[in-house]
């Protein structure tokens, strides 16, 4: 069996999985997050790893006999985010998440140095403060005391790997999206870290997602349960693990959209799409020589646990009820609208300060239209940046959807409509990066033949056809939203 652990913002999602690829269990144990001010958002890596030994633990304790038959241990881990450790490999202070944007003032500079075309044709991303090169400028620049201890700059799973082995490392996934790397070489990129001043001795050795880079040490199976020399394979980002646990392993795969706390549309490539405007990025694959172009929201289903927990915060289980309520609502069709920056934004604007708003808000609007708004937002958003792809020759004719908000037939429903293509759900949509971290551990150990076997693992199980009559409702409404949000702009950059 493989145990893979998916280290989401929310949670630890750890997995279970046999030599068929079959699901036997899974477990989620949640952690906190510390959002504040100016663009604050952290979290305890200790957290972590005490979430991935309690996961472990209970995944042990519900399949007896499972500890001796573990072949290996993989991860999904979320990306962007800048783990800063000290020469014995302790974290220094909390780790920036990816939702961090304090560091603008630092991706400036790197945009001053490099040159914001250069740095999106080294990376394949823009320079930009959600990426964890300027996260480390801006603790060297606001912490010095605490940067000084710094001897290590991790992502998520290369922790706990790390926790678990006592071997630093990373794999080309987690590494290109950093801003620090070259990924037309695959190593770091020495132009933007010395543009940045910060050493390359900081970074890990880069190894592939299927590398097998150490096994489990005597203190770790103490704490996890785990057998002493049990194989830990590297893994990799959780959007790139995303695209393989639905099945997006080649060109012809399809795409598909994530539809977590942040959400994205992705597809696989052979080579990265650098597009004109530069609204999208491209990430490289788990799957070696393959790349998957992206375009990220900050705030997807994070706008829609938003709405809930606001609505009814002593009933935030009741999001089911909600989705309902929304789906026999009105809110673009009635005038009003939701613009879902709450974090700030990624694709398509690329804009720190941008804000999230309700526009067009009457007295008769109740918690059923706000709801609908926060739903059409988010897919109106993520339809942006379906367009941009469009522009860049990507035939994108239906699309795949997981992510803990595909549970929901009522939301699928309004993206197909929205998006004006057939959304197929899968029957794995909470466990699909898990089931991606756990298909790359069983390629290491030779327990699946290849990552084709993904395709197979997680059956499609629904899909949401879009109304014409509806889509071409939406397709003004966007325009409208789309409005919207330049005509706010100028005022977001005043605050």
């Amino acid at each position: 069996m493989i145990i893979s652990h998916d280290l989401g913002t929310t949670g630890n999602k750890a997995t279970l999985v046999d030599t068929t690829g079959h699901v036997v269990t899974t477990v989620t144990v949640p952690y906190d997050s510390d959002f504040g001010s100016h663009g604050k958002a952290e979290q305890n890596a200790e957290d972590w790893w005490r979430a991935l030994c309690e996961a472990t633990r209970r995944l042990l304790d519900a399949s007896p006999g499972a500890r001796e038959k573990i072949a290996a241990v993989s991860f999904s881990g979320q990306m962007m985010g800048a783990v800063l450790l000290d020469s014995d490999g302790a974290p220094v202070r909390p780790a920036i998440i990816w939702a961090d944007t304090r560091s603008s003032a630092q991706a400036a500079q790197l945009v001053e140095r490099v040159g914001m075309e250069r740095g999106y044709a080294i990376t394949g991303h823009r320079l930009n403060p959600t990426y964890s090169l300027s996260k480390v400028m801006w603790v060297r620049d606001n912490e010095p005391d605490i940067f000084e201890r710094v001897s290590h700059v991790v992502c998520a799973k290369d922790f706990v790997a790390y926790r678990l082995t006592g071997v630093i490392a990373t794999d080309p996934s987690d590494a290109s999206g950093t801003n620090a790397f070259d990924q037309s070489v695959g190593e770091w990129s020495e132009e933007l870290l010395h543009a940045a001043g910060v050493s390359t001795d900081l970074f890990p050795d880069i190894v592939p997602s299927t590398a097998i880079i150490g096994k489990v040490t005597a203190s770790a199976a103490a704490e996890t349960g785990l057998l002493m020399g049990t194989p830990v394979v590297m893994g990799g980002g959780d959007g790139p693990m995303a695209a393989l646990g639905s099945g997006i392993i080649s060109a012809s795969s399809g795409a598909y959209a994530y539809l977590g706390s942040s959400s994205w549309v992705s597809f696989a490539a052979d080579a990265p799409l650098h597009d004109p405007e530069m609204r999208t990025m491209t990430f490289n694959h788990v799957i070696p020589g393959s790349f998957v172009p992206t375009a990220t929201m900050q705030a997807g289903g994070a706008s829609l646990q938003w709405i809930v927990e606001s609505l009814e915060p002593e009933r935030s289980g009741n999001y089911k009820r909600l989705l309902n309520s929304a789906s026999h609502a009105d809110a673009c069709t009635d005038g009003l609208y939701f613009l879902p920056h709450l974090l700030g934004e990624r694709s398509p604007y690329w804009n720190p300060q941008a804000r999230a708003a309700f526009i067009g808000l009457a007295r008769h609007h109740g918690p059923a239209n706000l709801v609908r708004a926060v739903v059409e937002g988010v897919a109106f958003n993520l339809q942006t940046s379906l367009e941009a792809f469009a522009s860049n020759g990507a035939d994108i004719r239906s699309i795949d959807a997981i992510g803990g908000a595909a549970n929901s037939a009522e939301l699928l429903q309004i993206f197909s409509d929205v998006w004006g293509r057939p959304i197929r759900r899968r029957a794995l949509v909470d466990e699909a990066t898990a089931l991606g971290a756990a298909v790359v551990g069983g390629v290491a150990v030779g327990m699946f033949p290849s990552f084709e076997v993904a395709g197979q693992l997680s059956a499609l199980t629904g899909e949401f056809q879009p109304s014409p009559e509806r889509h071409s409702v939406y397709v003004a409404s966007h325009r409208r939203f789309l409005d919207a949000y330049r005509r706010l702009e100028p005022w977001f950059a005043d605050q």
